[in-house]
């Protein structure tokens, strides 16, 4: 996935909900110990600095640059360029080691990993017994019937252009995602738990959050322009005009487990 976020990491800091805080807090009662976290694809921190509030050490790992370059320095969080190119070894010996880590999250990213690669690394550095790794993500936004309508015709051109075989996941709530871990009671293999992430927003902060999927960036390398300006207007008139301010829903899954 390195670079599919790069042109647009600046729209994907603004645009992009906030994970409730409640979230981190259940899954840090879960862990025998708060030392270590590691927070994989961390983007531009944003779960990272959420896990920090309950954590002495984060390593944020990212294949983007761009990504990290727009991240919010924090004490407690190393962040790090983790290219494609580095070897298991070199990566589990950044993170901290074997068997250092009480808790692994992966937001809104492990849809777009080489799965085996990854749980295998993650088997490795999970602290023995009882590491704890979250994974979770989130798909449809709940406005109004009649701007839902619009946006899931729009939703519906941006298919071809997700570059990535494993993106199928995300749509489908991660109910078909491998995830060989032993169940704490937040999610299991084939049934994720169903959560909500309210935010309130403008119709340009729900533009922007569109204009930062990756499939608008491939679209337009191949010349073609999905969010036309009569698309645009068409949302704007569904939203209820520019300046009308609204509270929507995202709606999220989680997977939790330990080793």
């Amino acid at each position: 996935m390195a670079g599919l976020f790069d042109k647009q990491a600046d729209l994907y800091l603004d645009a992009r909900p906030n994970y409730p805080s409640e979230w981190f807090s259940k899954l840090a009662n879960l862990t025998d110990h708060n030392h270590s976290a590691w927070d994989a694809a961390t983007g531009n921190g944003q779960a990272a600095l959420a896990v920090a509030e309950h954590y002495e050490r984060v390593i944020a790992t990212d294949v983007s640059e761009s990504q990290l370059n727009l991240a919010t320095p924090h004490p407690k969080i190393n962040y790090h360029h983790t290219p494609s190119s580095m070897t298991d070894d070199e990566l589990v010996e950044l993170i901290g080691g074997e068997n250092s880590i009480d808790l692994i999250t992966v937001a809104q990213a492990i849809h777009w990993f080489d799965l085996p690669k990854f749980y295998t690394i993650a088997n490795r550095v999970l602290r023995k017994p009882n590491g704890i790794i979250a994974v979770w993500g989130y798909n449809d936004v709940v406005v109004t019937p009649e701007f839902d309508a619009v946006q899931y015709r729009f939703h519906a051109k941006t298919l071809p252009y997700w570059k990535y075989p494993n993106i199928q996941h995300i749509f489908d709530s991660y109910e078909a995602l491998q995830f060989p871990f032993e169940s704490v009671g937040m999610g299991l293999e084939g049934k994720p738990l169903k959560l909500e992430m309210v935010k309130t927003t403008s119709f340009e902060g729900i533009l922007r959050m569109f204009k930062s999927w990756s499939a608008i960036v491939t679209a337009k390398e191949k010349g073609v322009e999905l969010l036309t300006e009569s698309l645009v207007k068409e949302l704007e008139d569904a939203w209820g005009g520019s300046k009308l301010i609204r509270t929507v829903v995202y709606k999220a899954f989680m997977i939790v487990g330990k080793i």
